[in-house]
């Protein structure tokens, strides 16, 4: 039974699972699976909400999902993680450190959905997905991806 489902069946089944892997992790510490990408982003480099929101875009697709950042920014701030400054969000010294326990976390998640993988099964499940998106239109270079 299982061969014969379609490749969309396992797309929808993982990123569930992964869903609900994150977000009873996350959960658990007081963050959405959203916030811990915000302050992702956020510790690359300060960002505009505009500039968040587009980053953030494809995770805004589902329709129990908010279509922009702003009420998961407004927590960030009330909790120090993150601080907004003349437009600009910025993650804070407390913010840094909350992100780097909770990407250890991250990483067990990741680690466990790839466990039976080697490095190549892997890299060649990726490099497959992209190749699929690229086919169906999505274009990496576009600004709103």
């Amino acid at each position: 039974m299982n061969a014969t489902r379609p490749l969309g069946y396992w797309l929808k089944l993982v990123d569930s699972l992964i869903d609900e892997q994150f977000a009873a992790t996350l959960e658990e510490h007081g963050v959405t699976r959203r916030q811990w990408q915000v302050l992702n982003l956020l510790e690359q480099q300060p960002a505009t909400e505009p500039e968040l929101t587009a980053g953030l875009s494809p995770f805004f697709a589902s329709p129990d999902e908010p279509t922009s950042v702003s009420e998961h920014l407004m927590e960030l701030v009330e909790s120090g993680w993150i601080s907004h400054e003349e437009g600009e969000f910025s993650i804070t010294d407390r913010g840094h450190v909350s992100l780097m326990k909770l990407s250890e976390l991250i990483e067990k998640i990741r680690t466990q959905s790839g466990q039976d993988l080697d490095g190549s099964e892997y890299a060649a499940v990726v490099a497959t997905l992209e190749k699929m998106a690229r086919n169906l239109g999505w274009d990496p270079d576009a600004e709103d991806n």
